[in-house]
């Protein structure tokens, strides 16, 4: 080769340039185009000029890129090479590894000279790996620094083929992995003789003061650890113990320096599924090995610090973490092995024991995944059980009889006795509680709690985990868990009447509430109820919970926090109160107690007692909920009480909007005829008022009615709370199948002959909704913007609320009505908006929302909403001003209203309900979303209408808002198209299957597209010029937007076009599919944002190539026109598609035929990095947890000494 050094120069001088931060961002886009052009450019001047910046008189920085220039030449480009020059380019790759052999080398450049042998086995195959193995062994052999490259070798290769190969697949891949599958009996011996030979001579080294030669033999040992781990993930699990590499790696974990190491071999090793063929039983014992090494490790660990105490040293603490993960995975997917081993599988759950109890949360937490996979096998099979007189049967817990061949099946004695699911209950409910700050209960000494500064899980994750375990030990031990609450609550309660109240007290006595709720759910819901058990268990159970329940009723608390908690407490037994009815009217009683305790009083600034009071009122809900039918005895004697609260001014409008929710939901068990009687108790005497038209005419017949309606805050909230209640009854009323029978009736079971109950009710509720929607949408409309006053322009902004939910700040939701501003309505807690502004914001938001639902809700009502109401009245409610309404509000109506709408509106009425609902809205959401886009990516910043408040100082946050506001519209629309398309909606369309070789069809023999119209949605849609051509812009556009989530719902609206086109003969569609959306799509594909979605984008290519190419040379002219396809190829990639006829097999052709038309230039391929593992080269299956990508060895040295 010629001297290339001037190249290899200026290749320097660009690499500089493009990695100093100090350069121009023009001299940066520059250098990397270069650098670009070098790799593409002439495959012998770019090997020349990567070796030659390799050379040690280059810069460290230099020579690593150089190292990675050679890499990504074998990688992409070694087909380039003849024979005779991969062979010379084998002998240079392997003899830098000779030049590596030196103790000054930058650890980063010996990974990459080793990556680089590695990256051209992988290219040449199975022979050459052959050729080099026998190298490897004599250079391991010379010393440590040697040996560590070779362990880099030995450590890439074989992570390569399970991680970064993409690239490699078919034939090549299985060559390998025979190959390496083959070597492994060199391999292995190889690994656990550098381990044992390097571990002996850095202690010897070390001993003797040598510590520069020991720091040697450590690096050694720790790359060899590295390479041991990379076959852990798929080598034979026989194979690593006969090679005695899990005793090895065991014996290095009584070693602090290198125990982490060994750590990811057993975590690796212990994830490994079991094979089913005749090496299984050598798998077990491979396992009982590893379980061995692992119970002697946690055993020195638990006996030498015990489970309760804080020990000051964290590496201990993150060992144990290490090997309990190890643990909890052999546990859980192995215990089997270890089944049959009395003795061993009792020490091993004592062990596991002691995690779960141990003072240290991270311990605790990884074995609570261990017990909750043991606990749910034993609900499931019924596995634990008392050993009877007949040997081949067992009776459980609940006094269900098991056979021996449940008992083999996993073979697991009865280890989990009393005693151990008490220490589960009573771990389980201390550790319901947060971590506090302040000194208390909340500060647990016997335990490390939670806190926001554990990073493993949110806290409400962790809690449900903790209930759902408790849930299964009660399900397993009824009598322990309701003794071991009961006791609980019994001495927490004691403790509470002795004492002060104060917040740790309370957040104790919270923390047990979720407990309670679990175990009685646990006993009288789901597989294990009531009626499964013995008549001894029934009546102990139930003194049990009776008891409990008369301590709960007489508390006298006073404070509305311990109100709402007792309330909360009662709510908790309502299965219990479903199968004893007796004891559900003191409860009722006792909840209204709560209710008229609680202060009355509007003007509390804190609203501590008015949002108390609603608590309470939902406690009803919850009881009508669980108890069903055990309440309708009760119902007139509640009605009653409302009646009279009302009367007597105790009872606020929200207040009676949630207890006649739970009327509702009392009245569902109930059937029809009960479920209409109490609507039309509840909903008349609303009616009365909502019909007048006196309001309707002050309010609503022009725009500004709602500037006079905030002179009358008192009506203005009545409106609220009727509006509230229409979505609360129609989300209650129904059928509710579990437990509706139509009385009086001889239809079947589904009523479908009978009304909805709300059926009656839709005509006088709905015209006025629409009128009061029509107003607050043009609230919107500039020409009423512009007459606003100040306060009630002011609450068109967004809330701090709601700007903080777009920012993620805040994961505080706020239910209507259960936070009250005056007579109980929904309030704003959070910023320092103006009262008044701030409250009519909350209305308006209220309505809207609520309104919304309504209407989507009626319309499941079906023939009574679409036949018997006046669709103009809805449109020019809602798509008047819809080009006023702001992103957020947009979003809402296609979520709320459109989408139910779309679902459900009979055949025969779409022109006259879905031609006037969508066309104004696509038309407006394609221009507004064009607009908002082009501004985000040409100026870097979405312009959306939505305002905003107290923006003083947050530029960046409002770019973070506009842009997450632009996104969830793009993404609502896009899901709306795909809603459109869903098969559900478009039964006549044929599936593909159905039309077979339609593209040599002749074009007469297709149906027309209007044939399409009635029996597909499709079909309407594109038969409607007003709504498709705004529809198919925003299809067109959304592959250029930079959203996958949006590319990935439009997909599907984009095949039934193509389905469509392909069906139907029609010219406009076929040219549209064949050349907007063809070229469309590959465009999309140059995104990165598509990576997730490129299958379907290039199964969309191959749909539109196979099927339409024929009728429509356009696809062709597309593809030839792609900067690096030839004829050649194309003809070649035809051939190739005609020689099969899957699909699967065709999309490989596309995407092969993609990436090599654009030079691998399409973003959402390149980036998919679709890994796929090594088997289980016994098995056939394996764990799909890899090895992570380290850029050095940790940089540990080892032995700490040295360090």
């Amino acid at each position: 080769m010629d001297d290339g050094s001037t190249a290899a120069a200026n290749v320097a001088g660009a690499i500089a340039v493009s990695l100093d931060s100090a350069s121009s961002l023009e001299d940066r886009r520059a250098a990397v185009a270069y650098l670009e052009s070098v790799k593409g450019g002439d495959i012998r001047v770019f090997a020349n000029t990567s070796l030659l910046l390799i050379q040690k008189n280059c810069s460290s920085q230099i020579r690593l890129h150089g190292f990675k220039m050679l890499q990504h030449l074998v990688r992409f480009r070694w087909h380039e090479f003849n024979i005779q020059e991969r062979s010379e380019f084998a002998k240079v790759a392997f003899s830098l590894i000779m030049e590596m052999a030196n103790p000054l080398e930058e650890w980063a450049l010996k990974s990459q000279s080793t990556s680089l042998v590695a990256e051209v086995v992988r290219r040449e195959g199975v022979i050459l790996w052959q050729e080099l193995l026998p190298s490897l062994v004599s250079l391991s052999n010379k010393g440590p620094v040697e040996a560590e490259l070779v362990s880099m070798i030995l450590r890439w290769l074989p992570e390569d083929i399970t991680v970064h190969n993409e690239d490699l697949e078919g034939d090549r891949r299985r060559v390998l992995l025979r190959g390496l599958t083959e070597s492994l009996s060199d391999i292995l011996p190889l690994l656990y003789t550098l381990l044992e030979k390097h571990f002996g001579a850095a202690l010897s080294e070390y001993n003797n003061q040598q510590l520069d030669v020991a720091k040697k033999h450590v690096a050694a040992v720790t790359a060899t650890l590295n390479a041991i781990n990379a076959y852990a993930e798929w080598a034979p699990l026989p194979d690593l113990a006969k090679y005695h590499l899990i005793l090895g790696c065991g014996l290095l974990l009584s070693s602090p320096e290198f125990r982490l190491h060994s750590c990811e071999f057993f975590k690796l090793v212990s994830q490994r599924k079991r094979p089913h063929d005749a090496t299984a039983s050598e798998f077990d014992s491979a396992v009982v090995n590893i379980f061995q090494v692992l119970m002697q490790v946690s055993c020195n660990f638990l006996n030498k610090y015990g489970i309760h105490a804080a020990i000051a040293d964290e590496s201990e603490f993150e060992f144990a973490e290490r090997t309990c993960e190890s643990m909890v995975a052999l546990g859980t997917s192995h215990r089997q092995c270890i089944a049959c081993d009395g003795n061993m599988t009792s020490q091993f759950l004592q062990l596991m024991m002691g995690y779960f109890q141990h003072y240290k949360f991270s311990l605790h937490f990884q074995s609570l995944v261990f017990w909750l996979t043991l606990m749910r096998d034993s609900v499931s099979k019924g596995r634990y059980v008392v050993p009877t007189n007949d040997p081949n049967l067992a009776v459980d817990n609940l006094g269900l009889v098991s056979t021996q061949a449940d008992k083999e099946k996993k073979r697991l004695p009865n280890f989990v006795n009393d005693d151990a699911c008490a220490v589960l209950l009573d771990v389980s409910l201390q550790r319901m509680i947060k971590k506090s700050n302040e000194s208390g209960y909340a500060s647990n000494d016997v335990l490390e709690l939670w806190s926001d500064d554990f990073d493993g899980s949110d806290f409400s994750q962790y809690r449900s985990r903790l209930l759902e375990l408790i849930k299964l030990v009660a399900s397993q031990k009824p009598i322990l868990a309701a003794v071991r609450i009961a006791h609980r609550l019994d001495m927490v309660l004691m403790n509470f009447a002795k004492t002060t109240i104060h917040s740790e007290a309370v957040a104790l006595l919270e923390s047990m509430q979720p407990g309670l709720e679990a175990i009685v759910s646990a006993l009288f819901e789901g597989p294990t109820e009531l009626n499964n058990y013995t008549s001894e268990i029934k009546f102990q159970l139930h003194g049990i919970l009776e008891g409990l329940l008369q301590k709960l009723l007489s508390q006298k608390w006073t404070e509305p926090p311990l109100n709402v908690l007792l309330a909360h407490y009662l709510d908790s037994l309502g299965p219990y109160l479903k199968i004893y009815p007796d004891s559900i009217a003191p409860v009722v009683n006792k909840l209204f107690e709560l209710l008229t305790s609680l202060p009355l009083t509007l003007k509390d600034p804190s609203n501590i007692a008015r949002h108390a009071r609603l608590q309470v009122c939902t406690s009803f809900i919850r009881i009508a909920k669980s108890a069903h039918e055990s309440l309708l005895p009760l119902m007139k004697g509640i009605a009653d009480t409302m009646a009279l609260l009302q009367a007597e001014g105790r009872l606020l409008r929200g207040e009676h909007n949630l207890l006649g929710e739970a009327f509702l939901v009392m009245a569902s068990s109930a059937g029809i005829q009960q479920q209409q009687e109490v609507l039309a108790w509840l909903l008349e005497p609303l009616s009365k008022q909502w019909i007048k038209l006196e309001w309707q005419n002050a309010y609503l017949s022009d725009p500004l009615g709602l500037k006079r309606l905030c002179s009358d805050p008192q009506f203005m909230w009545n409106i609220f709370h009727t509006v509230t209640f229409f979505e609360k009854a129609l989300k209650r009323s129904g059928y509710n199948k579990a437990n509706w029978n139509p009385q009086g009736s001889s239809s079947v079971a589904d009523g479908s002959n009978c009304p909805h109950p709300m059926s009656i009710h839709l005509a006088w509720m709905l015209p006025p909704l629409f009128g009061l929607l029509r107003n607050i949408h043009s609230l919107w409309s500039p020409t009423i913007a512009q007459a606003l006053a100040g306060e009630l322009r002011g609450s068109k902004s967004m809330s701090q609320a709601e700007q903080a939910s777009l920012l993620g700040e805040s994961s505080l939701k706020l239910p209507k009505g259960q936070l009250t501003h005056a007579d109980g309505s929904q309030i704003d807690i959070h910023g320092e908006e103006n009262p008044n502004e701030n409250d009519f914001r909350n209305w308006l938001k209220g309505i809207r929302d609520s309104g919304y639902n309504v209407i989507g809700l009626s319309a499941n009502i079906g023939d009574c909403f679409f036949r018997g109401l006046d669709c103009s009245l809805l449109t020019t409610s809602l798509m008047e001003n819809v080009q006023s309404m702001d992103f957020r509000h947009i979003r809402q109506l296609i979520h709320l209203v459109l989408v139910p709408i779309v679902k459900l509106c009979p055949a025969d009425l779409r022109v006259v309900w879905l031609e006037n609902l969508l066309h104004p809205l696509f038309l407006h959401c394609q221009q507004a979303l064009s607009s908002s886009w082009s501004s985000l990516m040409h100026e870097g910043r979405a312009k959306v209408p939505d305002t905003f408040i107290s923006l003083s100082g947050m530029e960046l946050k409002l770019e973070v808002m506009e842009e997450k506001l632009l996104r969830d519209l793009t993404r609502e629309i896009c899901n709306l198209f795909s809603i459109l398309a869903s098969p559900a909606l478009n039964g006549g369309l044929p599936s593909l299957e159905q039309l077979g070789n339609v593209n040599h069809t002749e074009s007469s023999l297709l149906n027309s597209l209007d044939a399409f119209s009635t029996n597909s949605m499709m079909g309407f849609l594109m038969t409607h010029k007003s709504l498709a051509l705004p529809a198919l812009r925003i299809c067109i556009e959304a592959f250029t937007w930079t959203d996958g989530e949006a590319v990935a719902k439009v997909a599907s609206f984009c095949g039934a076009i193509i389905l469509l086109a392909i069906s139907a003969d029609n010219v406009e569609l076929r040219e549209f599919v064949v050349k907007d959306l063809f070229y469309a799509i590959l465009q999309g594909l140059f995104l990165e944002s598509n990576a997730v979605i490129s299958s379907d984008l290039v199964g969309l290519c191959r749909e539109i190539y196979v099927y339409m190419s024929n009728r429509d040379s356009s696809p062709r002219q597309i593809l030839l026109s792609l900067p690096c396809l030839t004829e050649e190829d194309l003809v070649a990639f035809e051939d190739a598609l005609s020689k099969t006829s899957s699909p699967k097999e065709q999309k490989l052709h596309m995407r092969s035929l993609l990436q090599l038309a654009t030079g691998n230039k399409l973003r959402a391929l390149a980036s998919q990095k679709s890994t796929k593992f090594i088997t289980n080269v016994t098995a056939r299956s394996r764990s799909s947890t890899t090895a992570p990508h380290k850029s050095e060895e940790d940089e540990v040295i080892g032995l700490a000494a040295l360090t």
